[in-house]
């Protein structure tokens, strides 16, 4: 298959160079003077069908559609078997037929006419896979390794044919779309010639098939209406020779009368859990412009794998390629988020993963009805699901009964109409997004219904919090005066100039009380505007308020929350929930709508928001987000609000949110590639004279390749802490190239990030670019004398800095003694304090105390064999130096620090014994 496609780029490259026309197409047919109108339509179809959606750029851009597919189960069904298996496609305890290949799709039997050519109906639910198998199908046999007995395929999108306007007969309606095509002799209906060609037509839910009334022709030249001619096809009046191929969903199969069909077969999405490792493995395995292995990405897969084993939600929802396409997006965005990578958000892929399933999608076609009057399916989503995923949020409930569906889906259907659009919902859509309840979720469901009732959830967790915010800020969840008013106030501002002309003239006949009632209706739309401004700001503090509840301060930041749903839990037992899983993406998809490229997305779906709604509710938001910031937020809920910022894109509200922010504290957040990009990005809004008075990273797992991506955000701080991260000598070198283009940092903390002797040179050679730092702490880390002692002669001779921590590091005794000479500068009469022991010698040093203070303060977050080790040292010199001491006073001194040392090393040997235990303080 590579091999076959490397010969065809071969030939369209050579085709655009012109002169070599001739000799290429003898790559696929024989020589001649004139191009092969098959030739030329081979390689027009390639390009056509190699272009794949923008969404797939953010796996890399270079990956190829033979590199990324793999084959759904398809499975050949008898006519009897269609009508059970409308509900589901995967219900069934195995199949019933071995699985098939499009290609074996078209292999004769003994009871098919011989002389008639094959009509396949291959259908399957809404993201089982058919538009891929169909773009799979067409580069086969382009590159000729697929129905090689077909010299012709005639692709056709059954949604393009609808909206033809003109009668056509099937050679212009051939020639419209494949101009080379025009009048070949194989379309002319001579002789058998149309044996060897296969049309496919796509998506025939999309067209109104009429087999009772269309008119028979067997003349490819006779212009009809387009459904007459796929009719005609299909009946096999015309073209009886050519064979055809269907796609369609499950509620169009009766469209087409089963005496028209050879052979039934059902795309079943991914059965097996080997079939979805294959899918992810194509997409998370391979990296742009290189072959190398990426462990990561293996282990990343391998974890995915295990939680599909695991036989949960997740693994249900990814018997639909499309999911599996959703959550390696997702993983793909949460991991492999890059500088250089084009700006992706959780809300944007969301977005475009509807877009890719439901783009230009309305809930029925039929002839007759103008396309105004269509129904949206995305806003038919919206209304239904959207208000169930809506009431789950508000009480709190991921699970929801059969009686729920009826109430919230289809309980105020009335008309005949109504009832047919919804059972097509039901059949094509419905199963999407909900599925059959396999978790026990005891806190969701206790009093609701009959212990035998079945229970549904939402395929994705994250797609309940999506579709519950789309639902708030299209409005749908309006009050029964804010609907009446929308419409009233319309109605009334549509006739307010001929209003005002006769209120000008009944004035002077009508009583006074008369008249004050006609000026009481002009106020209307000024009232109902008030309605609805007040609407928008409602929805703005629905936001802040759920992105700030006491109740959830303590749970993992977002990113991480929806990472485990992925992946599962690897490691300490996960954190179980009193009241149930929070709703903590919700406010952040509220936030990620109101960016102008999703709303773009939603409007090509039916779905309009606009942008005086997203003003006025922007202007209501920074207003009640500059209100909670006034109060403590834990690191947690501190990166929500960063990830807030990021999915709003929307750089002036960042920035204005950002102006009342002067800290921000991450400590002990797992920091990844994507949370550095949102940091990064987030404070690059900023303005030029912008500073964070703190910016807190320590225990984030920072490494030298996180630490690039912070590069813009360590522009704008004064104290800077990086303690407890896995530097090594070249974080710390990949830092000093960021720092020195920060004018205002004051204080820099590297505790216990690995550096060495190679990484305190470094900071002695470039301490002078950092000229306005006043303290540098890099205790507890393997700094040994002449390193040490090179770093405080640098810290001596800078003109600002007065601290340098150097305790818990490998010193000796000797080492120390000469660290506190090192210190002073008697040119200049100043002195930099040393902290490197609780003692200086005999003597008790006059920074025992910060010192102390900084291990009590770190210790449950550090080695606690290493820190045991060190505060012996400390006691061992404090011993030393009391033996010393003739003095009752200084030797009662020494016992108090003892103490101090003793206290902190009782709190690391009891945390070291609860962690044993698997207990977290």
């Amino acid at each position: 298959m590579i091999g076959a496609h490397r010969r065809l780029c071969q030939l369209l490259a050579a085709w655009r160079r012109g002169p070599n026309i001739s000799r290429c197409c003898r790559t696929f047919s024989s020589a001649s003077s004139a191009p092969d109108p098959l030739e030329i339509h081979k390689k027009r179809l390639f390009l056509w069908f190699s272009h794949l959606p923008k969404e797939e750029k953010q796996f890399g851009g270079s990956f190829r559609p033979e590199t990324m597919h793999v084959d759904p189960l398809i499975l050949e069904r008898r006519d009897e078997e269609r009508s059970g298996l409308l509900h589901s496609p995967f219900q069934t305890n195995g199949p019933s037929s071995p699985p098939m290949t499009v290609e074996q799709l078209f292999h004769r039997t003994d009871s098919w006419t011989p002389d008639l050519g094959l009509n396949v109906l291959l259908y399957g639910a809404v993201g089982s896979g058919k538009d891929t198998v169909v773009r799979k199908l067409v580069l086969d046999w382009c590159c000729g390794t697929a129905l090689t007995q077909f010299k012709l395929l005639l692709p056709f999108s059954c949604k393009d044919l609808s909206q033809l306007s003109k009668a056509a007969s099937l050679r212009d309606i051939v020639a419209r779309k494949f101009l080379h095509l025009r009048n070949h002799p194989l379309l002319s209906g001579n002789a058998d010639q149309a044996k060897e060609v296969l049309f496919l037509f796509n998506g025939m839910e999309k067209m109104h098939l009429d087999f009772g009334s269309t008119e028979l022709c067997s003349d490819p030249g006779e212009a009809l209406p387009a459904a007459g001619v796929v009719v005609n096809l299909l009946r096999k009046y015309l073209l009886p020779e050519a064979s055809i191929l269907v796609t369609t969903r499950l509620s169009a199969l009766d469209r087409i009368p089963s005496k028209y069909v050879s052979r039934y077969a059902q795309i079943c999405g991914f059965s097996d859990p080997d079939h979805q490792r294959a899918y992810f493995s194509s997409r998370l395995l391979q990296r742009a412009g290189t072959d190398a292995p990426n462990p990561e990405a293996e282990i990343l897969v391998e974890q995915l794998y295990l939680n599909i084993q695991n036989k949960g939600r997740l693994a249900t929802a990814c018997f639909l390629p499309s999911y599996c396409w959703l959550t390696c997006a997702t993983l793909h965005f949460l991991r492999f988020t890059s500088a250089q990578a084009p700006v992706c958000t959780l809300t944007g892929i969301y977005t475009s993963f509807l877009m890719l399933n439901f783009g230009g999608e309305v809930l029925d076609s039929k002839t007759g009805i103008s396309q105004d009057h269509y129904v949206s399916l995305m806003l038919y989503v919206v209304r239904t699901l959207g208000k169930l995923a809506f009431d789950g949020v508000t009480n709190k409930r991921r699970s929801f009964s059969e009686k729920e569906l009826e109430q919230w889906i289809g309980g105020k259907t009335k008309t005949d109409e109504e009832l047919r659009l919804l059972a097509i919902f039901q059949t094509d859509v419905l199963n999407f997004f909900l599925e059959p309840c396999v978790e026990n979720d005891k806190h969701l469901s206790h009093g609701l219904g009959e212990d035998d009732e079945r229970w549904y959830v939402f395929a994705v967790p994250a797609m309940q919090e999506y579709l519950a915010a789309l639902y708030v800020v299209l409005g749908e969840n309006k009050s029964a005066l804010e609907l009446l008013s929308k419409e009233f106030s319309t109605a009334i501002g549509q006739a307010s100039d001929d209003v005002n002309a006769l209120f000008n003239i009944l004035s002077k006949f009508i009583p006074l009380r008369i008249f004050a009632v006609f000026n009481l209706l002009k106020l209307f739309p000024k009232f109902f505007e008030k309605i609805s401004r007040h609407n928008q700001g409602r929805i703005a503090t629905t936001m802040t308020t759920a992105m700030f509840r006491e109740e959830d301060s303590n749970n993992d930041d977002v990113l991480e929350q929806v990472e485990q749903s992925l992946l599962g839990f690897h490691g300490p037992a996960p954190q179980t929930y009193s009241k149930g899983r929070p709703f903590e993406l919700y406010p952040i998809f509220m936030g990620g709508l109101l960016h102008y490229g999703n709303r773009v997305l939603l409007q090509q779906l039916g779905c309009n928001i606009q942008s005086s709604t997203v003003a006025q509710i922007t202007r209501t938001l920074r207003k009640y987000l500059v209100k909670e910031l006034s109060k403590p937020l834990a690191a947690d809920e501190q990166m929500d609000l960063l990830v807030l910022l990021y999915e709003i894109q929307n750089p002036r509200l960042t920035a204005e949110v950002l102006s009342s922010i002067r800290s921000i504290c991450l400590a002990q957040v797992c920091m990844t590639s994507l949370k550095c990009f949102i940091l990064s990005s987030v404070l690059s809004c900023t303005n030029a004279s912008y500073c964070l008075n703190k910016l807190d990273l320590s225990s984030c797992l920072l490494n030298p390749g996180l630490l690039q991506m912070l590069w813009p955000a360590l522009r704008h701080v004064r104290q800077l802490k990086l303690c407890g991260n896995p530097l090594q000598d070249s974080g710390c070198c990949s830092l000093l190239e960021a720092l020195p283009e920060n004018h205002t940092l004051q204080h820099l903390s590297l505790v216990h990030t690995g550096l060495g002797d190679h990484g305190a040179q470094l900071l002695t050679t470039r301490l002078q670019q950092l000229s306005g730092l006043q303290e540098l702490n890099v205790a507890y880390n393997n700094i040994g004398d002449e390193a040490a002692v090179a770093l405080v002669e640098a810290c001596r001779d800078h003109p600002s800095i007065h601290t340098v921590h150097l305790y818990l590091n490998p010193l000796s005794d000797a080492g120390k003694k000469s660290l506190y000479v090192r210190g002073e500068n008697k040119k200049k009469d100043q002195r930099v304090r040393v902290l490197a022991s609780v003692t200086e010698g005999s003597n008790i040093s006059e920074e025992w105390h910060p010192i102390l203070s900084v291990i009590r303060e770190n210790a449950s977050t550090w080695d606690s064999k290493h820190v045991k080790d060190q505060l012996e040292v400390f006691l061992q010199d404090l011993e030393w130096g009391r033996q010393q001491q003739p003095s009752f006073w200084k030797r009662l001194h020494f016992r108090k620090v003892e103490r101090g040392v003793r206290e902190i090393m009782q709190m690391v040997e009891e945390d070291a014994l609860a962690a044993s235990k698997g207990y977290t303080k």
